[in-house]
């Protein structure tokens, strides 16, 4: 699997905090339906693995990920459970390798220069630019571009990204999508209301539509 493709052919990409494992699968079919058919199931919770599996068993259409991967038994238990990539908050090279070794495609995280220097030094194809407003935001992503733009580096956004700023990191050819914490509000997760879950996976697929055409 070609992760940068499969990220950018979805543009914004739900995160996604699951506590209960009966959550997935509804969860997964709003997102879909509403257009966001690539999501990032994080590692957050002891659930993430039976919902990861629950996904890909009951819900084929969803093309799902695992996040916040930050050892290499959570990368092993992410793949295993059927996830097709990976992401971290942040680089390191013994996950990197792993997930080499595993053949496992994986996003790391990156905030600073020296970070997506090792990370491109490690073979990453994309970084996780994380936590993106608090780490500069877009001014930031375009200062890293003028000295790292020439090794074709793509950057996914995630942290302090919303509906109201999205568009403007979608806007950076070099972003191939954003992650997004706003599309499954955990309010909204914990009351079951998936039709609101859906509508607001619908709002932000129309923005990628209206940006990227």
């Amino acid at each position: 699997m070609n992760i940068v493709e499969t990220l950018k052919s979805a543009g914004i990409i739900p995160v996604i905090v699951i506590e209960k494992e009966e959550q997935a699968v509804p969860l997964a079919k709003a997102l879909v339906k509403g257009g966001l058919p690539v999501l990032e199931v994080t590692f957050r919770t002891k659930a993430a693995a039976g919902a990861i599996a629950a996904i890909k068993r009951e819900v084929p259409e969803a093309i799902v990920g695992a996040g916040t991967i930050l050892t290499v038994e959570q990368l092993r238990a992410a793949k295993e459970s059927g996830a097709v990539f990976g992401v971290a908050p942040g680089f390191d090279p013994v996950i990197m390798a792993a997930a080499k070794a595993e053949q496992f495609p994986f996003c790391p995280g990156i905030a600073t220069a020296s970070e997506l220097s090792q990370a491109l030094t490690a073979g990453a194809p994309m970084v996780k630019f994380f936590p993106a407003e608090a780490a500069g935001g877009v001014k930031m992503i375009k200062n890293l571009l003028g000295a790292f733009r020439f090794t074709g580096v793509k950057f996914m956004p995630t942290g302090g990204v919303n509906l109201s700023n999205v568009g403007d990191y979608l806007a950076v050819p070099e972003i191939v999508a954003c992650g997004g914490t706003w599309i499954v509000p955990k309010d909204a997760l914990a009351a079951g209301d998936y039709a609101a879950i859906e509508k607001l996976a619908a709002d932000a697929s129309a923005l990628v539509k209206k940006i990227r055409g």
